[in-house]
C-alpha cells in the first residue's frame, strides 16, 4: 500500500486505510476520452466536490480515532475492575493433600512421608492443643469398657454392648463435648490454624449432633464409645505432622536411628488404627445403629424417634471414611506402579519401600 504522508487525509475501506490524494479533478481532453466536453457548470460542480472530499476524510479519520480511544478506555476499565474484584482462581485442595505428601505433577499420587511444614504458630499451637486434649478423651473412653471381656472373648449370649460399663460416661461425655466446642470455636475464630477449616467445622457440628443421641438414650451409649475410638487415629494423624516436620519418609535409610524408630512407630500405628477403626469398626457399627433404630421403632411404634438421628449421621461418617481410604489406597497403588515401572520421582532416590 502507498505510504501516508504527514498531514495527508485518509479514508477507510473494509478496514483498510487508504490515503486520499487531494489532487483536484481536471477537465478531460477530448483526445484522451470519448466523453463530451464539460460545461462551466459541470466544472464548477467538480471543483466543489474536490474541496469537500478532504473534509469528509478528515471527519472520518477523527471519528475512527475517537472510537478507538473509547474502546481502549473501556477495555482498560473492564480489566481494572476484574483484577480488583474477582477472586483469584485457585484449585480447591483435597483433604488428602493436607496430611500426605503428593507428587507436584500428579496431585492424585501420594509419595512416602508427610508434607514438609514450615514454622506456623497458629497451626502449631492448634496441633499441640489437639495432642494434649485428645489424651483425656481417649483415656476416659478406655475406662468405660470391660477389657477382660474384650481381650479374652465374650461369654455365651454376650456381645460388644455388654462390654460397655459406662462407669465414667458423665465425665467422658463432658470432656468430649468440651473438646469439640473449644476446637470448633478455635477453628471459627482462627481458620488459618488448619488447611481445611470448612471440613473441620462441618465434622465437629455433625459430631456434636451425633453425641446428643447417647446422652438422651442410654441404650446406645456404647456406640459413642466405639465411635470415639477414632480419636486414637486422629492423634496419630496429627503426630505424623508434629513429630516429622522435615517430611521424612518412614522407611528412608539415611536418617538418624532414633528419628527413624519414632517415625516408623507413628506411621505403623497410624495405618493400623486407620484400617481397624475407619474401615472395619465404623461400617460394622452402621448395622448396629440401624438395628437400634428398628428396635426403638417397634418399642415406641414411631418411625421418627431419637435413634433415627444417628442413622444418617453415622452413614455420612462411613462414606467419608471409605472415600478417604479409597483415595489413599489408589494413590499408593499409582505410586507402586510407577516405582515398579522404573520411573524416577524427584527426591525419592533414598526411599527403599514403605507406606
Amino acid at each position: 500500500l502507498p505510504q501516508r504522508r504527514q498531514g495527508q487525509p485518509t479514508n477507510f475501506l473494509n478496514g483498510v486505510q487508504f490515503p486520499i490524494e487531494p489532487t483536484p479533478l481536471t477537465k478531460a481532453s477530448p483526445q484522451s476520452s470519448r466523453m463530451a466536453p464539460r460545461t462551466s457548470d459541470q466544472q464548477e460542480l467538480l471543483e466543489k466536490l474536490n474541496s469537500t472530499v478532504p473534509t469528509f476524510a478528515i471527519r472520518n479519520e477523527n471519528k475512527s480515532s475517537r472510537f478507538e480511544k473509547e474502546n481502549s478506555r473501556f477495555a482498560a476499565l473492564t480489566k481494572r475492575n476484574r483484577s480488583s474484584s474477582a477472586p483469584p482462581t485457585t484449585r480447591r485442595k483435597r483433604l488428602i493433600e493436607e496430611h500426605f505428601r503428593v507428587d507436584p505433577l500428579d496431585k492424585k499420587l501420594v509419595l512416602p512421608g508427610v508434607p514438609k511444614h514450615e514454622d506456623d504458630w497458629p497451626r502449631d499451637l492448634h496441633d499441640f492443643f489437639n495432642l494434649v486434649a485428645l489424651v483425656p478423651v481417649v483415656v476416659l473412653n478406655v475406662m468405660n469398657w470391660n477389657w477382660d471381656m474384650l481381650l479374652h472373648g465374650f461369654p455365651k449370649n454376650k456381645s460388644i454392648p455388654d462390654a460397655w460399663t459406662g462407669e465414667w460416661f458423665e465425665v467422658f461425655f463432658a470432656v468430649t463435648v468440651t473438646y469439640f466446642l473449644v476446637d470448633l470455636c478455635w477453628v471459627i475464630l482462627i481458620p488459618k490454624c488448619v488447611k481445611s477449616p470448612l471440613t473441620i467445622i462441618q465434622h465437629h457440628i455433625a459430631t456434636l449432633l451425633y453425641i446428643v443421641v447417647p446422652f438422651v438414650w442410654q441404650d446406645c451409649r456404647w456406640v459413642m464409645g466405639a465411635c470415639m475410638s477414632v480419636e486414637i487415629n486422629t492423634w496419630f494423624l496429627i503426630s505424623r505432622r508434629v513429630f516429622n516436620k522435615q517430611g521424612f519418609p518412614p522407611w528412608t535409610l539415611d536418617i538418624p536411628y532414633l528419628i527413624s524408630i519414632r517415625i516408623k512407630l507413628i506411621s505403623v500405628c497410624f495405618y493400623l488404627s486407620w484400617i481397624s477403626i475407619r474401615c472395619i469398626i465404623y461400617p460394622y457399627l452402621l448395622w448396629d445403629v440401624i438395628m437400634l433404630w428398628v428396635g426403638q421403632r417397634e418399642k415406641t411404634g414411631r418411625i421418627i424417634n431419637i435413634a433415627l438421628l444417628a442413622v444418617p449421621l453415622h452413614m455420612c461418617f462411613c462414606i467419608l471414611n471409605l472415600k478417604w481410604s479409597y483415595d489413599l489406597l489408589m494413590s499408593k497403588v499409582r505410586y507402586w506402579k510407577r516405582l515398579k515401572a522404573g520411573k524416577v520421582i524427584p527426591g525419592e532416590r533414598t526411599v527403599d519401600k514403605g507406606l
